[in-house]
């Protein structure tokens, strides 16, 4: 259950830069407490509910060899796979291409961004803690920042994805959403932490995690706070499995958490109804744009877990998701960019387009 420690929103507002928004005094507050109290209603209550959940988890197929082949491909395949970027690419388009098609949606309304970081404004390393963004990318989002309300929505630590990115202006949202605050120059401004109650157990279980497979080489145990990571991507492929047996020995006895599979890591996160969705939606709330017609919310990804903010833009009927991905694959995002070099360049188009749209006109003199 949320308490008034949990979710703390400023009478002020949380518009970008500290400034005050219309609307804004108490939807973030609601926002955070009916969506995280519809499913983070006290372990005690839940249990047996999620006991049961937890069982028919440890039966599925997503932990699977061959799933994590498919979620986590270590090389690419031509041919057929030739033709089936082809026929993605035309469902989801080159956002670089498509540039004025978006911009032109954009005229008249209000964009706030939403990026993730990993693999979006960074390259996917194989050490998780050198995942260090380019001063350029940097300089671009800073360029974004000052135009637009940009939120930061990563799996990581709040503390650690803001401390990687460096900029103090922007909203950042950790642990896949479970830990919002907004801008540094306005501290009381917004707090959303939903998941509050279950930080005693991820600490417990970070700890067996760790224990647990050290006997896998190249395992790693991040714990961000709110949810745990264990990453994968310097496993001997060989040994995936074996690993993924050991995750689900651990979830057995904590069915309070819910396992799900990310590019080579597995997730370990509090059963409750609370996602990058719902942080996207708590934001806008929070805003003053939760109503409004006139609002473009713009969010670019790459990972599953950046799946229920893309699916939150398409059931909004309001919004562009961006995927990114040099692959095909299922998404509920409109477009694509392959990498992060192609998702900087969109934004410096942003930013370019937004002060070109802003500037005066030119008055050419009489002759």
């Amino acid at each position: 259950m949320t308490t008034s420690q949990d979710v703390v929103v400023s009478e002020m507002g949380i518009g970008a830069g500290g400034a005050a928004m219309p609307g804004s005094g108490g939807a973030g507050l609601f926002a955070c407490r009916s969506a995280a109290s519809a499913g983070a209603m006290s372990m005690r209550q839940t249990y047996l509910d999620l006991a049961a959940a937890a069982a028919r988890s440890a039966n599925c197929t997503w932990a699977e060899l061959e799933v994590m082949r498919a979620a986590s491909p270590t090389r690419s395949r031509p041919g057929a796979d030739v033709d089936d970027l082809t026929a993605w690419m035309r469902k989801h388009p080159s956002a670089l291409a498509k540039f004025e098609q978006i911009a032109s949606a954009s005229k008249g309304k209000k964009i706030v961004m939403f990026l993730d970081y990993d693999g979006t404004l960074s390259p996917i390393v194989a050490n998780p803690d050198a995942a260090y963004m380019s001063d350029a990318m940097r300089e671009a989002v800073r360029d974004v920042a000052k135009h637009f309300p940009t939120a930061i929505v990563s799996g990581r630590c709040r503390e650690k994805v803001h401390n990687f990115v460096g900029l103090s202006e922007l909203y950042y949202a950790g642990s896949h959403g479970m830990d919002i605050k907004g801008p540094s120059s306005n501290p009381e401004s917004v707090v959303c932490q939903p998941a509050r109650e279950f930080l005693p157990v991820i600490e417990e279980v970070y700890k067996v995690l760790v224990e647990k497979t050290k006997s896998t080489p190249g395992a790693k145990v991040e714990n961000n706070k709110f949810c745990l990571s264990v990453h994968f991507r310097c496993v001997d492929e060989k040994r995936w499995n074996f690993l993924a047996e050991q995750v689900k020995a651990v979830m057995k006895d904590y069915p309070m958490l819910k396992l799900t599979q990310g590019r080579k890591v597995f997730e370990l996160r509090p059963s409750i109804m609370w996602d990058k969705g719902k942080a996207l939606e708590f934001l806008l709330e929070s805003l003053g744009f939760a109503s409004c017609s006139d609002v473009l919310p713009v969010y670019i990804g790459d990972d599953r877990t950046d799946e229920d903010a893309f699916k939150v833009l398409r059931k909004r009927g309001q919004g562009v998701g961006i995927l990114v991905s040099k692959s095909a694959k299922e998404t509920s995002a409109s477009y694509s960019l392959q990498d992060p070099a192609e998702v900087m360049e969109f934004l410096l188009r942003l930013v370019e387009w937004k002060r070109r749209s802003a500037a005066p006109p030119m008055v050419r003199p009489r002759v």
